[in-house]
């Protein structure tokens, strides 16, 4: 694992910000978060990493937001989720209980990407390792505007993304113009009860 986490930092950059996760939140997803993760959790907190781009989360504060995602959606049904990882720009990385890193959504265009495949509850933790190995810079900077939006509005807090203002999906321009800080949880929220949530197809690509 300390490989695995060598490579991540060297891809996605340092920590800041980092949260102590207390006991009885590792108490609370043993069992349900594989090990390695839960032992992350302990070793290096909640925190950010490469100035903000990429966060590891407390599931517990974003439970809202899964509700508010996946209620009305046929995906519930798919497994059990937890949001463990978020990027600068509010895409979500979700964990299932029978698939693991499984599922991802992109909140500004409410689009998702699944993966519903069943692992083996011994391979929780090689995808886990696996999860963090498949992340890049590039991948989680929305249309090439994180290092001009940390220049403009400043860096994050690990309670913030940048968000567009007015969203996306209500028609608001990409550009940097109309990003600004907001406040995670509620903002996600706004998001997934503007437009229902429907899979990325190719021609999105």
């Amino acid at each position: 694992m300390d490989d695995a986490y060598s490579i991540f930092l060297e891809t996605i950059g340092d920590p800041m910000f980092r949260q102590e996760v207390p006991p009885t939140s590792i108490d609370r997803y043993r069992g349900v978060l594989p090990a390695q993760l839960l032992e992350f959790w302990a070793k290096h907190g909640w925190c950010g990493y490469g100035n903000g781009i990429f966060w590891l989360v407390n599931p517990q504060e974003y439970e809202g937001v899964l509700a508010s995602w996946l209620d009305n959606s046929e995906l519930k049904e798919s497994d059990v989720y937890h949001v463990i990882a978020r990027s600068a720009f509010g895409d979500l990385y979700l964990w299932g209980e029978r698939t693991g890193p499984s599922l991802c959504i992109f909140s500004n265009v409410s689009r998702y990407t699944h993966d519903p495949v069943e692992r083996l509850p011994q391979a929780m933790n090689r995808a886990f390792q696996a999860f963090l190995l498949s992340l890049d810079r590039e991948y989680l900077d929305f249309d090439d505007l994180f290092e001009a939006a940390r220049s403009k509005l400043g860096i994050l807090n690990h309670d913030e993304i940048y968000g567009f203002v007015p969203a996306l999906t209500f028609g608001g321009p990409c550009d940097l113009a109309h990003l600004e800080k907001v406040k995670a949880v509620e903002h996600l929220i706004l998001l997934a009860q503007i437009s229902p949530l429907e899979p990325y197809s190719f021609s999105d690509f």
